[in-house]
Formats: structure tokens, sequence, C-alpha cells
């Protein structure tokens, strides 16, 4: 899995870039280019920058949870039957070349009542791309899965979670709502069953209306997910996937992209 772990690890780049000169140097002594790559990261809070949905402004507990598929299909099978003892419905976020190679598993994640959503057609990095091409990245897929299942799929998780104003609006030009999460389980750092278990049911974030991410070909889930679901549970969460949580309209983003509904502060 060492192959899943640096492509993840490629997801946080920027997070780890910027740790690791923060720990070199003090901010006051930063050369003046550098301080201009500060300013920018403190614009991204302004009004005018563009969020997917991280979680969701609820009074009820409830949690979704997702998967990513762009790796292998290995225990997407167990994951599924886990899902199906536990009466869980979630989301899976698959990439163009992931149905391409495994379409008989697209089409029992859907028989199976669970999301089919939208990961990317090659796994880009999306900030890099323009808006023509970050729509051709989405609906790539979108027509793939058209194809096979009958249906347009509207949710849209952006490859390595990276995003920019660019990448939501192609999502949003496509009829998609962009979704991220507030919970990683670090599932692709392949750390143990206990860690990934902790990991989720104590995470600071973890409230109503979380996103949990995992994936769908990691050497722990398929035992640690078992052991995550009774855990909600025995917390009071009903879990379900990210379209029984959202809210399809009026709706506005906080500037931690969770979703309020219009009238409520």
């Amino acid at each position: 899995m060492l192959k899943n772990w640096i492509n993840h690890m490629s997801e946080h780049k920027w997070a780890y870039l910027l740790l690791a000169v923060l720990a070199a140097v003090s901010v006051r002594n930063l050369k003046p280019a550098v301080k201009s790559v500060f300013r920018t990261i403190s614009i991204a809070g302004a009004a005018n920058r563009k969020l997917p949905i991280y979680s969701v402004e609820t009074p009820e507990k409830r949690v979704a949870i997702s998967f990513d598929a762009a790796w292998g299909a290995d225990d997407t099978e167990e994951i599924l039957s886990t899902l199906s003892q536990y009466d869980v419905k979630a989301s899976f976020f698959l990439c163009g070349y992931w149905v391409d190679k495994y379409p008989d598993m697209v089409k029992k994640m859907y028989e199976a009542g669970h999301d089919i959503g939208n990961h990317g057609k090659t796994h880009a990095h999306g900030g890099s791309l323009s808006l023509a091409q970050n729509k051709e990245e989405i609906m790539g897929v979108h027509e793939r899965v058209k194809n096979l299942l009958g249906i347009d799929m509207n949710l849209y998780r952006p490859p390595y979670g990276e995003y920019n104003n660019t990448v939501i609006q192609a999502a949003e030009e496509c009829k998609y709502y962009p979704i991220q999460w507030d919970v990683d389980s670090h599932d692709w750092m392949n750390r143990g069953v206990d860690y990934e278990v902790n990991r989720v049911l104590n995470n600071k974030n973890l409230r109503n209306g979380s996103i949990i991410l995992f994936h769908n070909d990691t050497n722990d889930t398929p035992a640690a997910l078992p052991i995550i679901l009774r855990g909600l549970k025995e917390k009071g969460y009903a879990i379900g996937s990210v379209s029984q949580l959202i809210y399809k309209d009026n709706y506005k983003l906080d500037s931690e992209g969770r979703q309020i509904p219009n009238g409520r502060a």
C-alpha cells in the first residue's frame, strides 16, 4: 500500500509545506516573495472564496460516510457487505478509470442504494487546470456513469481534496454539489485498525452533520469499519450517505464550508 500512502500524501502537500516553512523560520523574517504566499493563504477565508461542502449544520445527530475509489477494488465487496449488515447507505466517489475497470462493482454499489459520486476522470490536480479542463474531468466521468447506470450524478469530490474558485465553478456549472469532508479516517496511512477507529470516533471535528472520509482499498478499513459504525451508533448518530445529509437548495456556506439552511444563523 506504499503507492496509496504516497498518493494521499500529495493530497495534503500544501499543508505539509506550510508546516515545514513555519517550523524553519518565523513569519516576520520571511522574504517578501514568501510573505506574499502567506498573504494569499490568508485571503483564502475571504468572502469571494468559493468553497465545497465540508459539513452540514443540523440539529439532528446525523453523519455521512463516504469512500473515494481511485486505487483498486480488493476490499470493496467486504465494505459493501458491512454496510448492508449495518443497514447504512454511503457515498462512493469514483474516478473515470475506476468505473471503466470495475463496471460490475459500480452496478453493485448503485443497486445497493449507495450514492454514486464523481471523483474526476483522471484524478488530476484541478487547481492547475482551466475551467474547461476541470469541466472535462467532471463530465468525462458523468457520461461514463450515465451510460452504465442511466443516472445523472450530482456529487463531486475534487481529487486530492484540491480546489480553488475555478474547480468549484466548474462543478457548479456542471450542476454538481462540490463535496469535501471534515473528518478524515486517515485510512490511507495504514497505521492499524485501532488508530483508524480512534481517528474517527474521537475526532475533534466529529459532530452533527459531519462528512467522514474513507477509501475503498486500504489495509485496515475492512476491519475498522464495523467498529466505527457501531461506535457512531452508540454515540447516537444516524449514519447515511452525503445525498441524505446535505441541503439541496436554500442554503449558504460559512467560512468553514459548513452548509447552513437559509434563515438559520
